[in-house]
């Protein structure tokens, strides 16, 4: 059934005579005369009646969100449809007109009008959300919906525009183009957020379009790759229209924006990781050749569906989340600057309480296979995995906390999940979530993360904790984690982001020690300890620098990846080493066999006298009879 402004549940919060509340009313006054001054009367008497009716509504935007108030004063006529329509038929109008669009139109143009439907679409979506009369399902659906049109009208632009650069004689449609984009992330689960970025990843057959050899045609899905992301993303005077994340394709860090199917098979076969796994649950194909599609999900789904119950990929998916450690808002339930999102008990527990149980079964089970969070959980509970009690339970924390997350982001139209870090800018917020005063929202936001908190640990809090002291160590996806740099560089590292995108490609297997997922989880393991240790030395910076060098130099990475965690005094000495003596470094990494010798219990005694050392190589060569033999066992002897 459709819904309008009528059907809502008025607010009870009464804004308290303060400088936020002058200013709401302020607004609330210009918003009927100013700002509609140069309509006409009838669509003024509209705008005076429909702002009137729900003026408590009102109040509470012009207090909490300076995006959508800049919204309502430069296109106040937006008020008359949604007055007319309701949120739901105005949406749904602004959606088919997308798919209506004259594509014959240039760039400018099109990029201006996808910015104007998207300040509409954001406008009606935040008023029918603090309203109450949409579910989250419905807020998030259509945000969802508006991003697949975007994504779609402007592919099918740029393959009309772009096929006659390349001397295409007709240009190839998206159905048959043999390229497929897909949507990864929230995006792919139809779950996107307020002011969420789109994690987008593109593909394509390397004999697709006949006409263009394999170097041309790698040129051509590039380039459009990089124009659909300048249409969508570029801001101008209007705005934009979403933020593009391209970096959840294979290795983006030595990988072009566009990969070809056979390349893409071939990295995720070899050094796919477990994190790429849980990403691709939410894969959707969301543009483009869906023949081409299907296929490519085909291909990946024995990478992502194991049919072994999979309970080693736990490790890794676990390590990453206990690396996210005790800083402000992260390792204790807190309010003020808590992170809703990433902190303990917020929205990332949820989802990884459902994936990495999805991860565990869904190979054998595919009922387990879909891309929603809260319908996974139902799922799960239905499936034996889990219990009822936590199913409702940990789906009413969702809907709350992605209901404190859209607010957070209406503000000032920013992609945020920290809450505000003084109380005076948080009883602001907690008025704006529709709370009368910020006591009963501290008590119920502190209470949803707590019953969070509880289940995850259930399943995820046995085991060592991998972070240091100093706060959240996170080398997973596809960027920099902003508190793991701080936190290298409190631990003394200053070039912390380029350090931070070196570790995150030891994962993407670029170098012998790193092939194999079994030496991935161990370095993942150990990398905490290791990082305090380099930070330890004299230069840090200088001694991470040659630990790289170290690792990219072994010939393979398990046995001394196992020796380090196991002897977590050869990982400080190996530091050591690292950052006095690079040459000896070098010569530990080409021949890692001689580790063994810094085991030997007296390897820190003073050395024995030249009869004593005899003996030793005498013992060593014992048993050895021709003589190439005892030339390699007297070099390695002597190593």
């Amino acid at each position: 059934m459709k819904k309008g402004f009528s059907d809502r549940k008025k607010t009870d919060v009464k804004l308290r005579d303060n400088e936020a509340y002058r200013v709401a009313y302020s607004h609330f006054v210009d918003c009927k005369s100013i700002w509609i001054s140069e309509l006409s009367d009838e669509a003024k008497s509209a705008i005076i009646s429909f702002v009137n009716d729900h003026e408590d509504l009102f109040l509470q935007i012009f207090a909490g969100s300076s995006f959508l108030t800049r919204i309502i004063r430069t296109r106040p006529e937006i008020l008359i449809e949604l007055a007319q329509d309701g949120p739901d038929v105005f949406c749904e109008k602004i959606l088919t007109h997308i798919y209506e669009q004259d594509l014959s139109c240039d760039q400018d143009e099109l990029m201006r009008y996808l910015r104007l439907c998207r300040q509409s679409i954001s406008l009606a979506t935040a008023m029918a959300d603090i309203a109450g009369i949409w579910s989250l399902d419905e807020v998030t659906g259509t945000l969802t919906d508006f991003a697949d049109a975007s994504v779609r009208v402007s592919l099918d632009w740029l393959l009309k525009n772009q096929s006659a650069q390349y001397g295409l004689d007709a240009p190839p449609t998206a159905d048959q183009c043999q390229c497929v984009i897909l949507g990864m992330g929230k995006y792919g689960a139809r779950e996107l957020n307020y002011s969420s970025d789109i994690d987008i990843v593109v593909f394509y057959e390397p004999e697709g379009i006949k006409s263009l050899d394999g170097y041309k045609l790698n040129e051509f899905w590039v380039e459009l790759t990089k124009n659909l992301s300048t249409i969508l993303q570029s801001t101008t005077d209007a705005g934009f229209v979403f933020r593009v994340d391209l970096r959840l394709r294979p290795d983006p860090g030595s990988t072009p924006v566009a990969v070809s199917i056979p390349a893409a098979e071939i990295y995720y076969e070899s050094f796919g990781q477990n994190w790429e796994r849980a990403a691709f649950i939410k894969a959707r194909q969301i543009a483009g050749d869906k023949r081409t599609g299907d296929k490519l999900l085909a291909i990946l789904s024995p990478f992502i569906w194991r049919k072994n119950l999979d309970f080693a990929a736990i490790e890794d998916v676990h390590a990453m989340k206990r690396q996210i450690h005790a800083v402000r808002g992260h390792g204790q339930i807190a309010v003020e600057g808590h992170n809703i999102k990433l902190g303990r008990g917020g929205i990332r527990e949820i989802e990884f309480f459902v994936q990495t149980q999805q991860l565990i079964a869904g190979g054998r089970d595919k009922s387990l296979r879909g891309s929603q969070t809260c319908p996974m959980l139902t799922r799960l509970a239905e499936r034996g995995w889990i219990k009822t009690e936590t199913v409702d339970e940990l789906t009413a924390a969702y809907h709350f906390l992605r209901g404190i997350e859209h607010r957070l982001q209406m503000q000032q139209d920013e992609q945020t999940h920290t809450l505000p870090k003084t109380e005076e800018k948080l009883q602001r917020f907690s008025y704006f979530c529709g709370y009368e005063t910020l006591d009963d929202f501290r008590s119920q936001l502190i209470e949803v993360l707590k019953t969070v908190q509880t289940h995850y640990a259930e399943l995820f809090e046995q085991g060592e904790v991998l972070a240091n002291e100093m706060g959240n160590l996170v080398f997973v996806g596809s960027e920099n984690d902003p508190e793991t740099l701080e936190t290298l560089s409190q631990m003394g590292f200053e070039r912390a982001a380029q350090m931070s995108e070196e570790i995150r490609g030891w994962h993407s297997g670029r170098f012998a020690a790193v092939r194999t997922p079994r030496a991935r989880e161990l370095l993942t393991r150990i990398k905490p300890r290791l990082l305090k240790s380099l930070s330890q030395t004299p230069d840090p910076d200088f001694a991470f620098a040659r630990f790289n060098d170290f690792l990219t130099g072994l010939p393979s990475g398990i046995q001394i990846f196992s020796l380090f965690q196991s002897n977590p005094d050869l990982l400080n000495l190996i530091t050591d080493i690292v950052g006095t003596a690079p040459r000896l470094s070098a010569q530990l990494s080409r021949r890692p066999v001689t580790l063994d010798s810094l085991l030997d219990p007296n390897f820190n005694q003073p050395l024995s006298d030249a009869d004593k050392v005899l003996q030793d190589l005498q013992s060593y060569m014992s048993g050895i009879t021709h003589f190439e033999d005892m030339l390699d066992a007297t070099r390695r002897w002597h190593r």
